[in-house]
């Protein structure tokens, strides 16, 4: 996978895009990653990515030149493959465990991290082919959102994680919250770790585990039932979990 990102603050990624899996990825060239400054597309001598709104208003808006000529420097970089160019913004469709798959199964990825007032709306309309944004607040730019989206996508290529590690457990990923995780000491002041995880027998565990996810998403998130493929095992454990919360009308 190929990731291209557009920003007037480069710097903001450095720390986070060389650390723990996104550098593993990196240094194994499971993804190459390059980050473009904006600034550097512009064509007057005061490297001006901004100005003021037409029709009047608060703040300023990114131009569009610049934003077209990055962008458009890059689109033939992985032969044969169309990018998705997605511009962070508030008011793009939310960011969910599914989108990450699907960003996951593409070759290349183009982001365009906006500052200001936002960007010039021909970007919005003529460039960008997906609008997405990380939850209902509004961050001072595109950048911290971007990074957040990469992370969630990048953990999903095939190759990236270690043998042994494992995204599918994870919470959102098949639509329910992840099980309780223990480890050791058994016993830390008072608080012990459940029977059924030293029990040894894997079936038992794996039931229990099923059902703490249930559990949690019901008590946490019970609106991500109504969209999950429950098996009837699933339906079983979950009225247990219902019973036993004194939630049987729910």
């Amino acid at each position: 996978m190929r990731i291209d990102v557009f920003t007037i603050f480069p710097e903001m990624f450095t720390g986070p895009l060389s650390e723990s899996i996104i550098k593993r990825a990196r240094d194994k060239g499971i993804v190459e990653i390059n980050i473009h400054n904006i600034r550097d597309f512009t064509c007057d001598k005061h490297r001006v990515t901004d100005d003021y709104p037409y029709g009047g208003g608060v703040g300023m808006v990114m131009k569009p030149e610049p934003i077209f000529r990055g962008v458009e420097s890059v689109m033939g970089a992985v032969e044969g493959a169309r990018p998705r160019i997605i511009l962070m913004s508030p008011q793009g469709r939310t960011f969910t465990q599914e989108l990450a798959k699907e960003f996951a199964g593409e070759p290349h990825l183009i982001f365009i991290c906006g500052h200001y007032e936002g960007v010039d709306e021909r970007v919005r309309e003529f460039l960008a082919t997906d609008e997405v944004s990380i939850g209902d607040y509004v961050l001072t730019g595109g950048e911290l959102p971007a990074m957040v989206v990469i992370d969630a996508v990048v953990r999903l290529v095939p190759g990236v994680l270690k043998e042994g590690e494992s995204f599918v457990s994870d919470s959102f990923y098949n639509g329910l919250l992840d099980f309780p995780h223990y480890t050791r000491p058994q016993d830390f002041r008072g608080m012990k770790v459940p029977e059924v995880l030293l029990s040894g027998d894997h079936e038992k565990v794996r039931r229990w585990r099923r059902k703490e996810s249930l559990r949690r998403t019901l008590l946490r998130r019970p609106e991500l039932l109504e969209r999950a493929h429950l098996s009837e095992e699933d339906k079983r454990l979950l009225q247990e979990v219902k019973e036993e919360e004194g939630l049987e009308n729910r």
